[in-house]
């Protein structure tokens, strides 16, 4: 996408979309898994929680013969079920084992990095400060690794209330879908309690993460009002909206689709800014653009801050079916 329209025309009406966005690695292999299994097995497939947290993704894939389910319980015995790209707990696979459940674990392997880590500090025996959002999926996955050594830290507010056995020993970990800013005032919070605190062996908020923030902070400071697509629960989108907020632009919103756009939010707008989460399809970004261009923003421009090239082969139970 590049500029068309002359500079020169004063009203000019421009859409700065942020590249990267939407599908990260993780994303895109936990669907496909669960595309190719029904394609491989057939309908039903059952999957725990959201396979990602975006509405249109899970309403496709039941449309395709996906059962969602809360708790691994809910599947028939025997029946197939696909583990979620935010983890599970040693309990769950456990729970899936006694219930001769086939399993497919789409966990993202960058949150299987994190899991990792936690058993290997809780091996250890360190207290694990895990700086995660109270409820997330990942950070319950994470914490059921080691539930005797992990404190969940929610944020600058929770900092304050803290406690550890051994100053000396103590880890901080972290949900991979943060605010990078806030997890890093965050920490220098935690140092100043725990000037032994140790740092996990690498940083634990992905890479998508974190290049999607720096792509909408080039955007934000050019934009008056800066558009995510996401859904609500999805943590990395909402991030994007406060990182927006953050970066100068002076409005920012959060919308599952091109439907939730409020037509008052572009009065007086000549610059909106665009992303989406990590979990989102482009072809939600391409309704949101049809949209802006139904009010004269036609001028579009491909911000690019980073170059993403990281793939992830398939679960491997998956793979071996495939194979066969």
């Amino acid at each position: 996408m590049t500029s068309q329209t002359p500079a020169s025309i004063p009203d000019r009406r421009r859409v700065l979309v942020a590249k990267p966005r939407g599908y990260c690695a993780g994303v895109d292999r936990a669907v496909e898994a669960v595309e190719k299994a029904l394609a491989q097995y057939g309908a039903p497939i059952y999957v725990r929680k959201q396979i990602v947290h975006n509405t249109h993704v899970v309403r496709t894939l039941e449309g395709r013969g996906a059962i969602f389910v809360d708790e691994t319980e809910e599947v028939p015995e025997g029946a197939i079920v696909v583990f979620s790209a935010h983890g599970v707990a040693p309990a769950v696979h456990d729970e899936a084992a006694r219930r001769r459940l086939k399993t497919i674990d789409a966990t993202c392997p960058l949150v299987t990095k994190v899991h990792n880590e936690a058993k290997r500090f809780a091996a250890q025996d360190y207290d694990i400060l895990l700086i995660g959002h109270e409820g997330h999926e990942e950070v319950e996955g994470t914490a059921g690794e080691a539930p005797d050594h992990v404190q969940l830290v929610d944020g600058l507010d929770g900092v304050g209330t803290v406690s550890v056995r051994d100053p000396r020993k103590v880890v901080w970990l972290s949900q991979t879908t943060l605010s990078v800013d806030e997890t890093t005032e965050t920490v220098t919070r935690l140092k100043e309690r725990f000037p032994n605190l140790i740092d996990p062996p690498s940083d634990d908020i992905c890479y998508a993460t974190s290049n999607r923030q720096t792509a909408v902070k080039e955007i934000a400071a050019q934009s008056q009002l800066v558009l995510v697509v996401g859904s609500e629960n999805s943590s990395n989108s909402k991030r994007l909206v406060e990182v927006a907020l953050d970066y100068g632009a002076k409005a920012s919103y959060l919308v599952d689709d091109a439907s939730h756009i409020d037509d008052t939010w572009l009065h007086g707008v000549t610059t909106v800014g665009l992303t989406s989460g990590a979990s989102v399809p482009e072809i939600l970004v391409d309704g949101v653009l049809h949209k802006l261009a139904t009010h004269g923003f036609t001028d579009v421009e491909e911000v690019e801050s980073v170059q993403e090239r990281m793939r992830f082969a398939l679960p491997h139970e998956l793979r071996k079916d495939l194979r066969a």
